[in-house]
C-alpha cells in the first residue's frame, strides 16, 4: 500500500455558477442525455420540492416525521460533485464510446458530462486512449459479442484514481497489466487498477472475480468533517477533521463526496448531541433532571467501509460494525489502523446485519442502520422495536421504503431529520432521521 501523502486542501466541489451563464449541461440541452431530468431548473427550486416530497411522504405514516423535526437540508454543488464514473463502453476498438445506452442500444458518450470531478474528467480520455491501443472490442449487447463491458473509475478527494475495466473474459488480462506502466506515465495519480471479469450476458455491471494489477487493492477517500455542520451553529466549516477512509475494489461509497461528508457530520452531531432537540418532546419524563449521556455501544449495520462507526468512534464509546462484504470491512479494518483505533474501541465483523438482533446481549446505546434501497425490513425492525434500543439514526437512500420501517418500530419516534442532496437534478433523495424511544 503507497504511503500517506498529506491531504490536498483543493475541494471537489464547485459552487454555482451566476445566473444568466450558459446551459449547465449540453448533453441535457440537445436531449442527447436524460440522466438529469431536472437539470434546467435551477438548483435551489430542484432541493426545495425534493424536501417538499420527502416532509410529505414521511408525514403521511404511522409514525410520521413531525415538519417541525427538519433540519435544513444539505445542499449539493451543482456539478463536479460526482467521484465515480460508470460507463458503459460502446463503439468500437478504434472509436470506443464511454458512456450509457440510449434509446435502441446505441451508444451516448459522457466523457464531457459536467457531473464528474476534475480527475475524471481529464482520465477518460486516456483510458479511452488505452482501449484503442489495446485493441479493446466493446461489448455488443444485441450480437453478444465483444470483450469489454464497463469502465469503472472512482476519484479520491486527494484526486488518486481507482480504474477498473470490467471484461467479458481474461483475454486481455495480461495486456492491461503490461500496460500499467504507461497508464501510469499518463495519469500520474492512478492508484489501483483492475480487471473484473463479468461473463454473463445480464444487466449486471460487475461480476464477482476481481484480478488486481497494481500493488494497491484500495483508494483512500480522505474525506474532512467540520466541527458542526449545524445549520444555526455559527462553528460550521471551522476546524475540520479528517475522516480516512479506504475503498477496496468491490465495496460501495457515496456517489457525492461533499454530502457524505454533511450526511457523517450530521450523524456525529446527533450522536453527541444530549440537548432537547427545539420543538420536540422530550426523551424522558420531565422530572428527570439529568440529560441523556452520550452513547457508550455504538452498532452501525449495514456499515459498508465504515464511515458512520468510524465518525462517531470515541474514547468512551465501543463500535460495532457488521457488513456482508468481506472486501468492504478489511477496508473498514484498514481504516480504523490507519487511525490508530484500538480494537477493544472499534471492531469489524462481515455478516449479514439484517439477521442481527441488538437484543440478544448487551443492547447498544445507540444503533446506526444505513440499508440498501429495500431498507432493513420487517424482521430486522420489529427486533430492533422489541430490544429496547433507546436511539436509533436511520439512513436511508429510499424514502418510502423508511416510512415503511418506521411504521415497524412505533417506540422509536422521530425526533430530527435531514435531507442530503447526493443525487442534485433527479428525484433521489437521501435521508437521516435521529429516533428517540417513547417511555
Amino acid at each position: 500500500m503507497r504511503p500517506v501523502a498529506p491531504a490536498r486542501t483543493s475541494s471537489s466541489t464547485t459552487p454555482a455558477a451566476p445566473a444568466g451563464s450558459t446551459p449547465l449541461c449540453a448533453l441535457h440541452e440537445d436531449g442527447t442525455c436524460h440522466s438529469c431530468p431536472h437539470m434546467s431548473t435551477p438548483l435551489p427550486v430542484q432541493l426545495a420540492r425534493k424536501q417538499a416530497r420527502t416532509v410529505a411522504l414521511l408525514a403521511d405514516g404511522a409514525n410520521p416525521v413531525p415538519a417541525a423535526a427538519w433540519e435544513r437540508p444539505a445542499a449539493s454543488a451543482p456539478k463536479r460533485f460526482r467521484n465515480k464514473a460508470k460507463m458503459v463502453v460502446s463503439g468500437t476498438a478504434a472509436k470506443p464510446l464511454l458512456g450509457i445506452l440510449g434509446p435502441g442500444g446505441h451508444g451516448v458518450d459522457l466523457r464531457t458530462c459536467p457531473l464528474h470531478v476534475p480527475e475524471i474528467e481529464a482520465a477518460l480520455p486516456v483510458l479511452a486512449r488505452a482501449i484503442t491501443t489495446l485493441g479493446l472490442t466493446p461489448y455488443d449487447v444485441s450480437a453478444r459479442r465483444g470483450e469489454l463491458k464497463h469502465l469503472l473509475v472512482t476519484a479520491s478527494p486527494d484526486g488518486d484514481l481507482m480504474v477498473r475495466f470490467v471484461l467479458r473474459s481474461r483475454r486481455y488480462v495480461d495486456d492491461l497489466r503490461a500496460a500499467l506502466p504507461g497508464l501510469r506515465r499518463a495519469l500520474p495519480t492512478l492508484a489501483v487498477l483492475s480487471a473484473n471479469i463479468q461473463p454473463v450476458h445480464q444487466a449486471i455491471i460487475e461480476g464477482p472475480e476481481e484480478i488486481l494489477l497494481t500493488e494497491d487493492d484500495r483508494l483512500l477517500m480522505r474525506l474532512h468533517l467540520p466541527v458542526s455542520d449545524a445549520p444555526e451553529d455559527g462553528t460550521a466549516g471551522a476546524g475540520p477533521t479528517e475522516l480516512p477512509l479506504y475503498l477496496p475494489t468491490r465495496s460501495f461509497f457515496q456517489t457525492n463526496t461533499g454530502i457524505a461528508q454533511a450526511l457523517y457530520a450530521t450523524a456525529r452531531r446527533w450522536a453527541d448531541d444530549a440537548l432537547t432537540v427545539p420543538g420536540a418532546a422530550p426523551t424522558a419524563p420531565a422530572a428527570t433532571p439529568t440529560a441523556p449521556r452520550a452513547p457508550r455501544r455504538v452498532w452501525d449495520l449495514f456499515c459498508g467501509v465504515g464511515g458512520f462507526a468510524l465518525a462517531l468512534a470515541g474514547p468512551d464509546r465501543r463500535v460495532l460494525g457488521v457488513e456482508v462484504s468481506a472486501a468492504a470491512i478489511d477496508g473498514a479494518r484498514a481504516a480504523a489502523r490507519l487511525m490508530r483505533l484500538p480494537d477493544d474501541r472499534v471492531r469489524f465483523e462481515a455478516g449479514d446485519a439484517s439477521v442481527l438482533d441488538p437484543g440478544a446481549g448487551p443492547v447498544p446505546d445507540l444503533l446506526v442502520v444505513n440499508p440498501p434501497r429495500r431498507g432493513i425490513g420487517a424482521e430486522l425492525a420489529e427486533r430492533i422495536e422489541a430490544a429496547g434500543v433507546e436511539r436509533v439514526l436511520y439512513s436511508s437512500c429510499n424514502p418510502a421504503s423508511l416510512a415503511k420501517d418506521l411504521a415497524r418500530m412505533p417506540s422509536l419516534r422521530p425526533r430530527r431529520a435531514r435531507l442530503f442532496d447526493m443525487f442534485p437534478h433527479t428525484d433521489h433523495a437521501e435521508v437521516l432521521v435521529d429516533l428517540r424511544r417513547r417511555r
